[in-house]
């Protein structure tokens, strides 16, 4: 029997949440690092900032009511964009809470320094008889980490309750400080407003973009709000709101009473500014300067602290989440017996965070913490368009984004300017978790899991119906048809005969004519007209049976020869000037070793004008069923299509479609197979079969299938060399495991994009 969780949380709990999770080094430490990029526009720097962030907390409020589960945007982003987007998610997550939590923690401690000059301490080094100098803010941020490592390794840790007082607390001491201060800005401190120009307003947003990351982390209790569809998104919408609006007003004040350079100069801005203006008051025989510092760093202290402790607790959960998943290490998966809490998870976050402290300043860790935010968010909304756009029954959200897709797209586009607005170590370290989630996933994960996010099956499900739009267009094309059919002199009747059956059918359905033409290759120093005008009785010969050939076909076909230095030139070269839609002509298998010196055919393939058809094992056969097998993606080249329906059509055959998928795959793919193989049925004049052949040897599996077949055909690429004596083309593989004709397809289409198409493949179907 499941346990369903008490939906107890109403819209104060989701405000508090939130805002409790934002209220902290936004406000306390930041606005004197965020001054000296931007001046006084700092101010819009926040505003900015927090518009940026409007989008995720959008897709997120969408996502977590369709998915109230633990777990929060690593879960929607692995769900819907995959385990390898996941992967970079749930470490981007992990590095960007530490990097928050560091910062609390080491900001935190310039409050307590306002108040007592901490003293530098020394750590001594064993066995170099020497010491090394540790600042006393980083040393008491170091051991306020070790503290809190122990306190969260036995469990301990703050209630929802705490929290709620604690934000109420926070925005009755900032709320007196503003309307005890806001009476006493400067205006000739905003001028010039602009002091940076636009670049510092960037460099400024990106710096405080971690003053808002909180606010998304009520989505991982999402399951325990009441009406989620109103209050989540709603609470969302109003903490934000609430907190950009203080932020901006607490800003506004700091930069109206302080010295531009002053405020630029100091990370505890709020306590310098109480000192400053009320350093001398005195109600009642009361030193309200005293006090009011007091209370400033007292809050200051409290919610940086806070942070800091609930950094470590969340932080350390995401290793522990990505080891669940099996696309971390297992190690990380450890529960301690008594404590019930995930120790290593938490001694590495800890570790790191103590390391962070040491060694990083403040504005530092801000930017790289504001860095990872802006990746994570950027994937949430691609998570959220995958959702929608994949159309699933399940995917019942109470709450619809507003202004979809434009505000996830603006999202995706705001955050990746956001980021190459940054400093080079921002955008290197962006790149760098994202190649190392790669890279770690395909590395560790992949072979682990058997799952996959919507967004590879919307991305194929796209690509079928742009192939079945192809397809479409490519059998309704009814222009009439030119095939070269180009042979050498060694080429006997039979197989001559062979590559003109192929032709006939294509031509006969649209019109045109047949080309056989013998290229006669002569060494370079013989000349040309010399050789043409020397007539064999090879050639006579090759006259009469391409005569006596043709006079059964009822297509027009007519016969040439030409005499070149460089058969693939001329070749090339004929089909370019006579305007050939097709050139169809015979390969002899070639092996790996034969393609490391180059094959004319792949040259053909590079610079014919238009499709290549390259044919093996060709020979006279009676056809009942032509099989179509494709390569790495289960979407057949248009060209084949149109190819094996002319063909079967004039030979009253049938077709047959045929894929092979791992015994692992996903049923997801196998129906996305299934419904495009069913509508190319609907565009093919002829008896259409689909056959789906679950293998993990796709050679062996397949050449079993088609053994029935009469006629095979395959897509073939260029060979690429030295890769191919690497890893032989499957094509080739498939070819010579068969005794059947082989027709090997190259159309024009299949070149566009060569670079990316293979790449996308293998992203979709492997």
């Amino acid at each position: 029997m499941t346990k369903d969780l008490e939906r107890d949380l109403g819209l104060f709990a989701v405000i508090a949440i939130s805002m409790g999770a934002m209220i902290g080094s936004g406000i306390f430490i930041l606005p004197g690092v965020a001054m000296a990029e931007a001046g006084p526009a700092v101010i819009l720097a926040f505003v900015i900032a927090a518009i940026l962030v409007v989008p995720a907390a959008l897709s997120i409020a969408e996502l977590g009511t369709a998915m109230p589960e633990a777990g929060g945007d690593y879960v929607f982003i692995e769900r819907g964009l995959g385990p390898s987007f996941g992967t970079i998610a749930g470490l981007g997550t992990w590095l960007m809470l530490m990097l928050k939590g560091s910062l609390a923690l080491y900001g935190g401690m310039f409050y307590i320094d306002f108040i007592y000059s901490l003293p530098t301490w020394s750590l001594a080094i064993p066995g170099l008889g020497a010491s090394l100098p540790i600042p006393g803010v980083r040393a008491l941020g170091i051991t306020f980490a070790i503290i809190f490592i122990a306190i969260n390794l036995v469990g301990v840790k703050q209630t929802g309750g705490i929290q709620s007082i604690m934000v109420v607390i926070m925005l009755v001491i900032l709320g007196v400080f503003v309307a005890a201060t806001i009476i006493q800005v400067d205006g000739t401190n905003y001028d010039p407003f602009f002091a940076e120009g636009i670049d510092g307003v960037l460099a400024a947003t990106a710096l405080v973009l971690v003053s808002y990351a909180g606010v998304t982390k009520v989505a991982a209790v999402a399951e325990e709000i009441e009406n989620p569809g109103r209050n989540l998104p709603l609470g969302l919408a109003i903490s934000l709101g609430v907190t950009a609006f203080l932020y901006a007003l607490l800003v506004f004040v700091l930069v109206g009473v302080m010295d531009g350079d002053e405020l630029a100069a100091h990370n505890e801005p709020m306590a310098r500014a109480t000192e400053l203006l009320f350093a001398d008051s005195i109600v009642a025989g009361v030193p309200v300067g005293t006090l009011a510092v007091a209370g400033i760093i007292l809050a200051a202290v409290l919610a940086l602290v806070s942070t800091a402790n609930a950094g470590i607790l969340t932080a350390s959960r995401y290793p522990l989440a990505l080891s669940r998943d099996d696309l971390f290490l297992d190690k990380f998966e450890y529960i301690h017996p008594r404590f019930n809490t995930p120790t290593v998870a938490i001694l590495t976050t800890g570790a790191a965070i103590i390391f962070i402290v040491a060694t990083q300043d403040v504005d530092e860790i801000a930017k790289m913490a504001g860095a990872f935010q802006i990746l994570v968010y950027i994937l949430v909304c691609g998570a959220l368009i995958a959702f929608r756009e994949r159309d699933l029954e399940w995917y019942d959200p109470d709450f619809h984004t507003p202004g979809y897709p434009w505000v996830q797209l603006f999202g995706i586009v705001s955050g990746v300017f956001i980021i190459t607005q940054m400093e080079t170590q921002e955008i290197v370290g962006s790149i760098a978790i994202v190649i190392f989630g790669f890279v770690w996933y395909k590395w560790y994960a992949e072979d682990k899991i058997d799952r996959e996010g919507v967004a590879k099956g919307l991305a194929r499900r796209e690509a079928g119906k742009q192939f079945v739009q192809d397809t479409e267009q490519q059998l309704a094309d009814d222009d009439r048809y030119e095939v070269l059919i180009p042979i050498r002199h060694d080429v006997s009747r039979e197989q001559e005969e062979a590559l003109i059956q192929m032709a006939a059918p294509i031509v006969n359905r649209r019109g045109g004519r047949i080309r056989v033409v013998r290229f006669d290759e002569v060494p370079d120093q013989v000349p040309l007209d010399t050789a043409a005008e020397d007539v064999s009785e090879d050639d006579l010969e090759f006259e009469e049976r391409t005569d006596e050939l043709t006079r059964y076909l009822e297509v027009p076909v007519e016969v040439g020869e030409i005499v070149s230095h460089d058969t693939r030139h001329a070749v090339v070269n004929f089909a370019e000037r006579t305007g050939a839609d097709l050139i169809l002509a015979r390969q002899e298998a070639t092996s790996r070793l034969g393609t490391l010196f180059g094959r004319d055919t792949d040259w053909i393939m590079d610079h014919a004008p238009c499709d290549v058809v390259f044919v093996q094992h060709e020979q006279r056969v009676d056809v009942e069923e032509i099989s179509i097998v494709t390569d790495r993606s289960p979407f057949n080249d248009p060209l084949k299509v149109e190819l094996a329906d002319a063909m079967a059509d004039v030979l009253q055959a049938r077709v047959r479609f045929l894929y092979a998928v791992g015994e692992d795959d996903p049923d997801e793919l196998v129906e996305t197979i299934e419904d495009y193989h069913a509508e190319l049925d609907e565009l093919c004049t002829v008896p259409v079969e689909s056959s789906i052949v679950r293998t993990d040897d796709d050679v062996e599996g397949l050449s079993m299938e088609l053994e029935s077949a009469d006629i095979v055909m395959l897509s073939t690429m260029t060979h690429r060399r030295l890769p191919d004596l690497v890893i032989e083309q499957r094509s080739d593989r498939l070819a010579a495991a068969i005794e059947q004709p082989v027709l090997l397809v190259h159309s024009k289409q299949s070149r566009r994009g060569t670079f990316l198409r293979p790449i996308l493949e293998r992203v979709l179907f492997d």
